[in-house]
């Protein structure tokens, strides 16, 4: 049986047995899958931003950002899969469990509020472009990277905390030992983490996000035809990301609304399937860290030909020659609306010495 919480509560855990295995076929085919294409991958796309890029945009250092994010999460694959191979028995004590349940958290809220950064980047530069020229800078950009890390360790600390070594309990498949486990003393507690995943890592961000892409759609849509200039390659790879990261997170917060509501309804048999899926799903987000460097390899290769060592490098290159256009012509049109200013100025500095000239002459 599971060790009662401290206080005397009844705490409630991932299921309501400690051990009961998920399928575990399905769960290591996914570990193993993101393990073997993510971590090479993400890899690669820091190689390639750091060594091979010219001139590092702001586009750059954000997907720079998110392979690493992506890198690290995908060395706690291991560790998930030696637990799948035990049955559920956990092996490397409680620290561990905490710390690699809290970086997947990291991870999970780092990569949804860098793509939304991302976004936002696109937004202003399609609607502001000279506010979009001024702010898009180092000395602006890490300041914002910084605040998504800081964001990202906070809201991921119900992870490391929940989580526990607990004892399996009779007739379970974990053969002896402990397994790392959900421990909520309350459904109070349960209620709070769910509710911040669903709304933090989903219902906020996308909003954003919906909002975000909308008002872009517009605003190429009446700046087509008066700038004749195609949609950037990175519009079209930032579009992808945010596919398949909501393709990847979508059932997972899902289900945290599903589990809430079964919470609050006191349902406990559906909140042990919720359970069961959790685990699948999980296994399935680890997906999202290698999703990534497919697709600037898929936008590389369908973009800029035939794909090769380069094609990442040439895609983030036309990214920065696509934002110099539409602030180099905001400049150009700023410049001639100070030469405009600057010719009335000489004429009216004319008009009055023509003038004095005149007065003078009369007397």
């Amino acid at each position: 049986m599971s060790k009662a919480p401290k206080g005397g509560e009844v705490g409630l855990n991932s299921s309501g047995c400690v051990g009961s295995a998920p399928p575990k076929q399905a769960s290591m085919a996914l570990l193993v899958l993101a393990l073997l294409v993510g971590l090479p991958g993400n890899l690669f796309v820091v190689w390639t931003v750091v060594f091979r890029l010219r001139q590092r945009s702001v586009t750059a250092i954000l997907i720079l950002q998110l392979a690493l994010a992506d890198a690290l999460v995908l060395l706690t694959a291991p560790l998930f899969l030696r637990q799948l191979a035990m049955h559920g028995a956990w092996e490397f004590g409680e620290w561990a469990c905490q710390l690699a349940h809290y970086w997947c958290g990291v991870n999970m809220y780092t990569s949804v509020y860098l793509v939304v950064l991302m976004s936002l980047d696109r937004l202003l530069g399609v609607a502001r472009p000279l506010l979009s020229h001024t702010m898009r800078s180092k000395a602006c950009l890490w300041p914002a990277v910084l605040g998504v890390w800081v964001t990202a360790l906070v809201l991921a600390l119900p992870s490391a905390f929940y989580h526990r070594l607990e004892q399996p309990c009779q007739g379970s498949q974990s053969p002896g030992g402990s397994v790392c486990t959900v421990h909520h003393p309350s459904p109070s507690h349960a209620l709070l983490q769910y509710s911040l995943e669903a709304g933090a890592a989903f219902l906020l961000p996308f909003s954003i996000l919906a909002c975000s892409y909308c008002c872009i759609m517009r605003q190429l849509a009446q700046s087509q035809a008066r700038w004749k200039r195609p949609r950037g390659h990175t519009s079209i790879l930032i579009a992808l990301i945010l596919g398949a990261f909501l393709l990847v997170w979508a059932p997972y917060c899902l289900l945290n609304l599903l589990q809430v509501s079964a919470l609050l309804a006191r349902a406990q048999h559906l909140v042990g399937q919720c359970e069961k899926a959790r685990r699948v799903l999980i296994a399935l987000a680890f997906l999202s860290s290698s999703f990534n460097p497919l697709l600037y390899s898929c936008a590389g290769s369908t973009l800029s030909g035939p794909f090769s060592r380069n094609c990442l490098t040439r895609l983030l290159d036309s990214h920065a020659h696509s934002l110099r256009q539409p602030h180099s012509q905001a400049q150009l049109s700023l410049r001639s609306q100070k030469s405009r200013k600057v010719k009335e100025k000489e004429e009216e500095v004319e008009e009055e010495r023509g003038m004095s000239v005149h007065e003078s002459e009369t007397q």
